[in-house]
């Protein structure tokens, strides 16, 4: 028996809803997590169609990239869309949950699809998050330190891009008085000790800091464990908007534009005069992405991929670099098929299924 928390612990291990916009909802919008699952339904957006199909298909949990409630409900009577769709899933015991900005903001999350879509190399993030890193100092007998590390490194701290298991130690002498409530595991009650102990440093992301603490209180061997937090200004190169990546080789400009045009299934690309002859470094933010033109031309890339420019700010490609819009749903739609291959390595005992639904909005006469 699987539950629908056991699928939302696992989704947000990929995209701890932590790293999610301060404006954004994901997370559980409608339901229990303590339900059995009876299958889940992976869309890009929730609609009355897309829970009428989760019902067809018997799923009793949709999984969707854009929160079906983004603003607050003050009242639920079915007046639009939204109200409808909450509504038609609540009678239907149909639970949804989003995974939005948090799924943006992870490697392996939209971004990383696209760039992958497209072929591209050495992907990385284009615009890392800041504070959003702790660095933990304890103080531990210098017998005892290895294995708190190796503890601390098992619930997930210290690692650092494509380096795992790191930390920084220097060895000095910890002092300390029992008083008679104490049960001090070195030393007597009354009587001044000192210790040769580690002073040692590693870092997390901060969303794990319970995780972390309680494996440094059980690893510690002492009573009261000395130790302190700080929250770091560092950027965290694993998290943050966009992504931005090289073409294995480069391709003219045209040749390009139908590279794109045939990987994300696009009927027409809105997009400023090309730059240059060929591309090669390419930036990529799926959904409106128009606050990263920066850190794509500060990152050298030949062409921005994102959706919903709006007219005037296409001018300020400036000639640095060829904007190419092709459209919200488009960025987004194979985000499902990331869903899917994810959950699907995880949870092999009930149905996960692709929406058939094209959400869409937007049509095109061409």
């Amino acid at each position: 028996m699987t539950l629908i928390k056991e699928v939302i612990n696992a989704l947000e291990q990929l995209a701890p809803p932590s790293y999610q916009e301060s404006y954004d909802n994901a997370g559980l919008i409608v339901g229990s997590g303590r339900e059995e699952i009876a299958g889940v339904l992976l869309t890009l957006d929730v609609t009355e169609d897309v829970v009428q199909e989760a019902i067809d298909r018997n799923c009793n949990l949709i999984v969707a990239h854009h929160p079906i409630v983004f603003k607050g409900l003050k009242k639920l009577n079915g007046k639009n869309y939204v109200e409808r769709t909450v509504l038609k899933a609540i009678k239907n015991d149909i639970a949804i949950y989003a995974t939005h900005t948090n799924l943006d903001h992870v490697t392996k999350g939209v971004n990383w699809q696209i760039a992958s879509l497209l072929g591209l190399n050495n992907i990385r993030v284009l615009a890392p998050k800041k504070q959003i890193l702790f660095k933990l100092t304890f103080f531990s007998p210098v017998e005892n330190t290895q294995s708190i590390l190796n503890a601390l490194h098992e619930a997930g701290a210290g690692n650092i891009g494509n380096y795992s298991n790191c930390s920084f130690r220097t060895e000095g002498t910890g002092t300390f008085l029992p008083n008679q409530a104490a049960n001090p595991v070195i030393g007597k009650h009354g009587q001044q000790e000192e210790v040769k102990e580690h002073r040692a440093e590693l870092i997390f992301p901060s969303h794990l800091e319970s995780i972390i603490l309680n494996a440094l209180r059980k690893a510690h061997p002492y009573e009261e464990v000395a130790y302190y937090l700080q929250s770091l200004e560092n950027e965290n190169q694993e998290v943050g908007a966009g992504a931005c990546g090289e073409l294995a080789e480069p391709l003219e400009m045209e040749a390009f534009l139908r590279l794109l045009k045939d990987k994300m299934q696009l009927q027409i690309i809105k997009h400023t005069k090309p730059v240059k002859e060929s591309v090669h470094r390419i930036a990529v933010c799926g959904g409106a992405g128009s606050f990263l033109l920066p850190n794509a031309v500060s990152a050298g890339a030949d062409v921005f991929i994102t959706a919903d420019y709006k007219y005037h700010e296409f001018f300020d490609a400036e000639n640095n670099i060829m904007i190419c819009d092709i459209g919200h749903y488009e960025s987004e739609v194979f985000t499902k098929n990331l869903l899917h291959n994810y959950l699907s390595g995880k949870f092999p005992n009930f149905a996960l299924c692709l929406s058939e639904v094209n959400t869409n909005p937007v049509r095109y006469f061409v």
